[in-house]
């Protein structure tokens, strides 16, 4: 298989899991894309698939018409780098979230993310994505 084949699915598959746990909080979709072990970063969420069942099952309660709009998507070895304007439904201008994927054998196996709110008012005009 081809280096740029290989970058192609990793990006399917960062981009599938991605809707699958935040737009449609759908764990049992989401799962189907882990790798054997889940490695999170995120200090808010749990390791595992158990602990991605407890942050979907989170947003569910808290944040559900929160939705994850992909404006970017960028991959390089092993990982896969999502920049995503994420809103809740609540009339406020969301954050700006990177999500950092590594997957192997075609599989999520760890995550890390950056998340920035979007102000009211910027400095500049140029936008955040």
């Amino acid at each position: 298989r081809s280096p740029a084949k290989g970058l192609e699915a990793n990006k399917k598959a960062a981009v599938a899991f991605n809707d699958a746990a935040i737009n449609r909080k759908d764990f049992a979709a989401a799962v189907a894309y882990l790798g054997p072990q889940y490695k999170q970063h995120n200090p808010t969420a749990a390791d595992g698939a158990e602990g991605l069942k407890g942050f979907i099952e989170f947003l569910k309660a808290k944040f559900p018409n929160q939705k994850g709009d992909i404006k970017s998507v960028i991959a390089e070895g092993d990982k896969v780098v999502l920049h995503v304007h994420s809103t809740r439904g609540d009339g406020t201008p969301g954050r700006a979230i990177v999500d950092i994927f590594r997957l192997e054998n075609g599989k999520v196996v760890e995550h890390w993310d950056v998340i920035q709110d979007i102000p009211e008012k910027a400095a500049n005009s140029n936008g955040m994505f």
